[in-house]
């Protein structure tokens, strides 16, 4: 593509192209049709993505009463590749599961939507945002290190209140 068709595109045309012949959509998750897919998704990542009781249907429906802006799938061909869960709590932002289909990696589809999940943090005032990681999780490693993100040194802690 020439420097002038480029610029004659939009930025997420640009971004969400994969090639000419497979355009990826980013839309907004719609439940409840979309969550069984994503599910499926997360539960092929591998194992950086850890499903638990917060992924269950009662949990993902509660999270979008809060932000359903942040809950972002990519699409290629009207077919599920990819998905992102944001959050924004008014301070800082998450960013949680974010997996791409096995055969689709490598293609821009997990910085495209962690590219549109951080532009809609911004618009919502977030100056900063985190995600988690699990240690024996390389493949992620490189994938965020690669992208600017640094490894606090912090211990992280949680509790189930329920």
């Amino acid at each position: 593509m020439t420097a002038s068709a480029a610029a004659g595109k939009s930025w997420l045309d640009q971004k969400m192209s994969v090639s000419e012949n497979e355009p990826i959509q980013i839309r907004i998750f719609q439940y409840p049709d979309d969550y069984a897919p994503v599910i499926g998704l997360w539960g092929q990542a591998g194992p950086g993505i850890h499903l638990g009781r917060s992924d269950e249907p009662e949990e993902i429906f509660k999270k979008l009463a809060r932000d359903p802006d942040l809950f972002l799938l990519a699409e290629q061909n009207s077919r599920l590749v990819g998905a992102v869960l944001g959050g924004f709590d008014g301070r800082r932002g998450m960013m949680y599961h974010l997996a791409v289909e096995p055969a689709c990696r490598g293609q821009g589809i997990g910085e495209a939507l962690m590219e549109e999940l951080e532009r809609r943090l911004v618009n919502k005032g977030c100056i900063r945002y985190y995600l988690l990681v699990t240690k024996d999780n390389a493949d992620a490693i490189r994938f965020y290190e690669a992208r600017g993100w640094d490894q606090l040194e912090l211990y992280v802690y949680g509790k189930d209140l329920t």
